[in-house]
């Protein structure tokens, strides 16, 4: 693949095993162009909060890495910010917009976890419905722009991350559909890109990226720009199905991609 990138990559500095700098060799292996690390912003009820005091210690590392390895691999710094977030999404050269977690009768509950967690998820605060688990999940992923002007929607349904081990959401419906849908068109002029994202892939959750087809192609009618992301914790995983994002954007209707330059977001040929 030509302009190889991911701009969804997490280190130790938040949940990832690997360093920053160990990264960016693995991607110089990989023929990447360019790597984007994206730390977790910090959330008060996540199992793996990223420490208060990572923050500028990430950004002076990747402000070295992008010297140390100029002329090698272009590295950028961003931020992966969760809309319940305590930390601030400005200071980085670009941000995801992420929906972790939800608030429940004024509590903060994360559903980004293993299958049996998250059926237990919607049993004890949804009454068991799932589709009042996505509407409060779309209902919340359309708030996002209020509270920065983000640059990519990460993992649009992240939601069914576990649906293909025990199918708890009918995402054929019309019903789900149409929610999905209406997040699309809130989200529409606010964010400029979404993210194919292979991560799930990776870790054996799905045998296909995040967004699913139909939200692909409604993505598209609304005229976001694409990206391709592998939602990277273990840089073994690092450009993971890669070609399977590619292709899925091609039977989407998609023409071109876009990337993240030192001149801004380019858009190129898929």
């Amino acid at each position: 693949m030509k302009n190889k990138q991911n701009l969804h990559t997490h280190s130790t500095f938040c949940d990832g095993k690997n360093t920053p700098e160990d990264t960016v060799k693995k991607a110089i292996e990989r023929g990447f162009d360019s790597i984007g690390f994206s730390i977790h912003s910090r959330v008060r009820t996540s199992p793996q909060p990223t420490p208060f005091e990572n923050f500028e210690p990430f950004k002076a590392e990747i402000a070295r890495l992008k010297e140390q390895y100029r002329g090698q691999i272009d590295v950028f710094c961003g931020v992966e910010h969760d809309f319940y977030s305590l930390t601030s999404p400005d200071g980085y050269e670009y941000s995801l917009a992420a929906v972790h977690y939800l608030d429940v009768c004024g509590d903060l509950r994360g559903f980004d976890r293993s299958c049996e967690t998250v059926l237990a998820y919607i049993n004890d605060y949804f009454d068991g419905n799932a589709m009042r688990f996505a509407k409060c999940y779309y209902q919340t992923l359309s708030r996002v722009p209020e509270i920065h002007n983000f640059d990519i929607i990460a993992h649009f349904d992240i939601l069914t991350k576990n649906n293909e081990i025990s199918r708890f959401i009918d995402v054929d419906c019309k019903e789900y559909k149409d929610m999905a849908f209406e997040a699309v068109h809130s989200l529409r002029g606010k964010i400029p890109f979404f993210e194919v994202n292979t991560g799930a892939m990776a870790r054996g959750y799905r045998s296909s990226p995040y967004p699913q087809m139909d939200i692909m192609k409604e993505l598209l009618y609304c005229g976001f720009g694409a990206m391709i992301s592998s939602d990277c914790h273990d840089n073994d995983y690092l450009d993971t199905s890669f070609d399977i994002a590619r292709e899925a954007l091609i039977e989407a209707g998609f023409k071109s991609r876009y990337i993240l330059t030192d001149n801004g977001f380019c858009e190129i040929e898929i």
